[in-house]
């Protein structure tokens, strides 16, 4: 078994009956992507990514984020040091290689807002002054179903630079029993233990960067891109920046299963995951009760892949 299979089981020590959302964040992660997770408390959201930190040997912060949380909570502040008469950079919580936001959408946009530089550039800027993030860095959200108590939408620029989003979902009832029986006796986080080390981590970062895409999986890659923009079901389509991630995740998707060229059955396998936080139906769409999943998985019908 390769090291992307040895992670998946050792993070499926920690999560029950979770295989798919497991492997799409570590192809995720892998292409350097940031992963939003949406669902209700207490299904497993906060659990996997600290069980992605132990296998991954990650330095991972945490923040439970509150209305009351502030921009340098996250970012870090600079205060007047008295013994060397200098102000003094003291890092915020965002300093890491996994960042933990639970609960995002439940702070101020500020807040939220404070984050951004961090996701896309990999640095933090305070007071006119750049601090660059470690590598690797990647942030991992959780967010409550828009609806619950104290929540708010994230902004879109925010959510169009999550690489993914997933959702856990309920367990079944064999995965259930199986967690309360891991539970009895001890934490199964516990038993998490590192698979790589750092520096390998960043050096499978490399691999999957130096991953083969032929000019027509790229083709195939804007076709899918545009046709969320030219759908009457679909009032703003993808980014550019979703065709990026689209690729990007892609070649993580083909290093994963052992390849080192993307196919287009690598591009179809990460589609919904890649695109369904990015795009807005329309009203026709709403009208007929589709999802934004039902609504790519007909767009990924329609458009013709290349013969490779």
């Amino acid at each position: 078994m390769n090291k992307f299979g040895l992670i998946v089981n050792e993070v499926k020590k920690a999560v029950s009956g979770k295989d798919k959302q497991i492997v799409t964040s570590l192809v995720a992660l892998l292409a350097g992507g940031n992963i939003l997770i949406e669902d209700i408390p207490g299904v497993g959201k906060t659990t996997m990514a600290l069980a992605f930190s132990r296998a991954l040997d990650l330095d991972c912060n945490r923040v439970q984020f509150t209305p009351d949380t502030l921009p340098s909570d996250i970012t870090g502040f600079v205060v007047f040091n008295k013994e060397t008469g200098r102000l003094a950079f003291n890092k915020g919580a965002v300093f890491c290689n996994l960042f933990l936001a639970d609960e995002l959408n439940r702070t101020s946009s500020r807040t939220q807002s404070a984050l951004l530089e961090a996701m896309e550039e990999k640095q933090v800027t305070v007071e006119g002054r750049s601090y660059a993030l470690e590598p690797p860095f990647a942030v991992i959200a959780t967010q409550n179903p828009i609806g619950a108590s104290g929540t708010q939408l994230l902004p879109d620029s925010q959510v169009d630079r999550f690489m993914v989003k997933i959702s856990m979902g309920y367990p079944s009832i064999n995965s259930e029993i199986e967690m309360l029986k891991c539970r009895s006796a001890s934490n199964p986080l516990d038993s998490v233990k590192k698979i790589v080390t750092k520096a390998e981590f960043c050096a499978m970062q490399n691999e999957v960067n130096q991953v083969y895409v032929g000019d027509e999986v790229i083709s195939y890659i804007v076709s899918l891109t545009s046709a969320t923009r030219n759908s009457n079901l679909i009032t703003r389509g993808a980014s550019p920046r979703a065709s990026l991630s689209l690729m990007q995740m892609s070649k993580s998707a083909a290093y994963a299963n052992g390849y080192d060229y993307v196919t287009p059955k690598d591009v179809q396998g990460v589609f919904l995951s890649t695109f369904s936080h990015r795009i807005i139906l329309s009203a026709d769409a709403h009208s007929r009760k589709l999802t934004n999943s039902q609504v790519l998985t007909h767009l990924l019908s329609k458009v013709n892949p290349p013969r490779i």
